[in-house]
């Protein structure tokens, strides 16, 4: 199938519209797209420099651009809705059923919904986040006991960039445990985990897509190969189950989705919101 072209339009990061457009796209799983974050569009100038960028995709091309819109600006968005695309308005959809339901107006602010809001929890984000930078890969375990979670697993099964995640969307307190070749030679816990039990997950991947994402790094190396991968991915799922750890496959999660399960598992209760 043709490439199809797909914009978000924000007047702040985009990240609503990405989130929201990107779930919707992940549905259309034969189609490749093209995406375009445009980022900002806070004024009628920016925006209409959007809507020309638009339209000359939409001239370039067989099938219009898709475009997924979180403008809180009425006047604003209507010059978006203008362009040549198949207009896809988030806020639009949401919050006159809201109005309705709550017998009250919207107050229109842009930026409210990326903004600081609660100093505090944001102070616990980037502490979470702080956390985590300085208890990954096992470089500190002293820090263990005030952990909410010790992510164990190989490299490369995507330990740092869940507990990031972790970190920053809830504000747990994630630390991370690589396994070596020594521990999964010995199958049993390492000695700096091993008293945290309760706090432990295990994250494992197939064999082949471990040794894509380390032939990447390490490009015909004995750390990529099929046959190393093998073995620490069986090693790492008999210990998880000799020591009774909880674990989850990562092979075909994205960061989200894997960060979600481990909270829904575990129980873990969210400081951030």
């Amino acid at each position: 199938m043709q490439q199809r072209t797909v914009f978000f339009v924000s007047d702040r990061t985009g990240i609503t519209a990405e989130t929201l457009g990107h779930s919707l796209l992940t549905q259309f799983g034969d189609i490749p797209f093209k995406t375009v974050n445009l980022p900002f569009l806070d004024s009628q100038k920016k925006v209409e420099d959007a809507v020309q960028q638009i339209n000359e995709v939409a001239r370039r091309s067989t099938d219009r651009p898709i475009v997924f819109s979180t403008l809180v600006n009425h006047a604003l968005r209507d010059i978006v809705a203008s362009a040549d695309a198949a207009f896809f308005d988030f806020f639009g959809v949401f919050i006159g059923p809201l109005e309705k339901e709550l017998r009250t107006s919207s107050s229109p602010t842009i930026g409210r919904s990326h903004g600081l809001g609660d100093s505090t929890a944001y102070g616990v984000r980037m502490d979470a986040v702080n956390f985590a930078m300085s208890n990954d890969d096992g470089a500190i375990t002293k820090n263990y006991p005030r952990a909410d979670i010790i992510v164990l697993g190989v490299s490369r099964s995507g330990k740092t960039p869940t507990c990031l995640y972790l970190a920053l969307q809830f504000g747990v307190y994630a630390a991370n445990y690589p396994l070596t070749e020594e521990d999964l030679e010995k199958n049993r816990l390492p000695a700096a985990v091993a008293p945290f039990r309760d706090k432990l997950y295990g994250l494992t991947i197939d064999p082949d897509r471990l040794q894509k994402i380390r032939h990447e790094r390490r490009p015909d190396s004995l750390y990529s190969s099929l046959r190393r991968c093998q073995f620490e991915t069986r090693r790492a799922e008999t210990l998880f189950n000799d020591e009774h750890i909880p674990y989850l496959s990562t092979t075909t999660l994205s960061v989200e989705e894997i960060a979600t399960t481990l909270l829904a598992n575990t129980g873990i209760e969210r400081r951030s919101y």
